[in-house]
């Protein structure tokens, strides 16, 4: 799997989260919420340093990753990290793992 951030969410981050060169995003599995790969439980961010990421994108010097026991959240599709003009914030699509 992968994520893949687009230039305007990467700007988003970086300003909301006060984010600077070398710091963390972290993806996770949150309980409550909706999502389209697991019902019951939504996409969580937080601003921590990885233990065991699995999967991980530097993208304009901020580190994105995901935690392998968060793996299964994902159900084997790649993430997607887009930019709503309208709602100003990230939308997430999820789609099946490209090989």
């Amino acid at each position: 799997m992968k994520i893949v951030v687009s230039d305007k969410a990467a700007e988003w981050y970086k300003g909301e989260m006060l984010l600077n060169e070398g710091d963390y995003v972290r993806f996770f599995a949150r309980y409550g919420g909706c999502s389209t790969v697991q019902q019951g439980f939504s996409l969580g961010i937080s601003n921590e340093k990885p233990v065991n990421s699995a999967v991980s994108l530097e993208k304009d010097g901020i580190h994105y990753y995901i935690e392998e026991k968060d793996l299964w959240y994902f159900d084997n599709n790649d993430l997607y990290a887009d930019f709503n003009d309208a709602a100003q914030e990230p939308e997430y699509h999820y789609a099946e793992k490209q090989a």
